[in-house]
């Protein structure tokens, strides 16, 4: 065995060091105030120092996400729902938009208490009065905005996160958009976080997403899909062994698979389509499983998809139908139902009407459903 790969840790610093310092290089050095929170920038970075979550302002001014969680502090010992509303909605913006320094907020956010704040206040949330939905939807949109890392996610599973939003979730399955924000948080949270993903299985997430489902069809409701995806992706660095096959079994026992092959049967014109396929083979993580989407019509809808994602000339589609069939292929008995229903040709038919995407193609090259090297030399030909 070799030597252990040698792992860089930066240095931390606090808020008020980080102050301290420029102060120093104003009263000391006769900086003047720009001149000295740059020094103490580039002579940090130089030390190695983590700046991250470091509110670096010149000394007088202030910072809209500071400001932002100041005022959410004073509304959760004075609650107004308007004004909780709009102090959380900009919370999202600022660590959100794309087009803001969204990476630097979010630290800031989230090293300065956002992530505790946000839990608290969802906690207080009355939904006694349907008008407070609101602010709920806006807390949770925030929410998920902040859990970004392992210290994010496990700031929200101290402050019993997962039971505070699979409560909400439960009590409002008729809203489609507090289930849309709510599973986004699920999503957020789950990703790169085993703790996390355990903690919303052990609170019957599955059961839920699957109710959720059931009752609102062909709705489009993406995040659920994101959030079974990041509950069933081994994505924790910190882990050897992740728990994540058993829960994709888990899911798969109650039903999960019946309901996202109807999503496939409601065919392109469905919202739900890409979503579908994508998590669909998130499922599938064994033969048994394979097999029993096959057996719910998968295939066919599968194929059905593929035809029609050629004659609408739509790639997107095309591209993830193709990577579930390769995964459902995985399956002896599916390799040989696919052939058997036609799916060499439609293959072939799907090749030669995207022949000048690269990544189209691809795809159609991973569906291992090739039965006899004849059937391999026609597809690689074409394709």
């Amino acid at each position: 065995m070799g030597p252990a790969a040698k792992t860089t840790t930066m240095r931390s610093i606090s808020q008020e060091a980080f102050e301290e310092l420029v102060n120093e290089n104003i009263d000391d050095l006769g900086m003047d105030p720009t001149e000295a929170l740059q020094d103490a920038i580039q002579t940090l970075t130089l030390q190695g120092v983590d700046l991250s979550g470091i509110v670096t302002c010149v000394p007088g001014e202030t910072n809209p996400v500071i400001e932002c969680l100041d005022r959410l502090r004073h509304l959760e010992t004075e609650p107004d729902q308007n004004l909780i509303a709009q102090a959380f909605n900009t919370l999202h913006e600022l660590c959100a938009n794309p087009n803001s320094d969204s990476n630097s907020n979010v630290a800031i956010a989230t090293k300065n208490g956002a992530v505790e704040l946000a839990c608290s206040l969802c906690s207080k949330i009355s939904l006694a009065a349907g008008s407070h939905v609101v602010p709920l939807v806006s807390a949770l949109n925030a929410l998920s905005s902040l859990l970004h890392d392992v210290q994010s996610t496990g700031a929200f599973h101290r402050c019993d996160g997962p039971r505070i939003v699979m409560a909400f979730l439960v009590d409002n399955k008729g809203n489609v958009e507090l289930l849309s924000s709510g599973f986004r948080v699920v999503a957020s949270a789950a990703t790169g976080d085993e703790i996390v993903k355990e903690a919303f299985m052990e609170l019957k997430v599955d059961e839920l997403i699957l109710e959720i489902m059931s009752l609102h069809r062909h709705k489009g409701i993406q995040s659920l899909y994101d959030a079974v995806c990041a509950l069933l992706m081994p994505d924790d660095d910190r882990v050897v062994a992740s728990q994540v096959y058993g829960y994709a079994r888990k899911f798969a026992k109650i039903g999960i698979a019946e309901a996202l092959v109807d999503s496939l049967s409601a065919g392109v014109s469905s919202h739900d389509l890409i979503s579908a396929c994508i998590t669909l083979r998130a499922v599938a993580v064994n033969d048994e499983i394979c097999k029993s989407i096959a057996e719910k019509g998968g295939i066919d809808a599968l194929l059905r998809c593929i035809d029609d994602s050629g004659e609408q000339g739509d790639k997107a589609v095309a591209k993830v139908c193709c990577s579930l069939l390769s995964k459902l292929a995985g399956s002896d008995a599916n390799k040989s139902a696919i052939v058997g229903k036609g799916g060499m040709d439609k293959l072939i038919k799907l090749s030669a009407r995207f022949a000048d995407d690269p990544s189209v193609l691809q795809e159609v090259r991973t569906c291992n459903i090739y039965v006899g090297s004849q059937n391999k030399i026609t597809l690689s030909l074409i394709v």
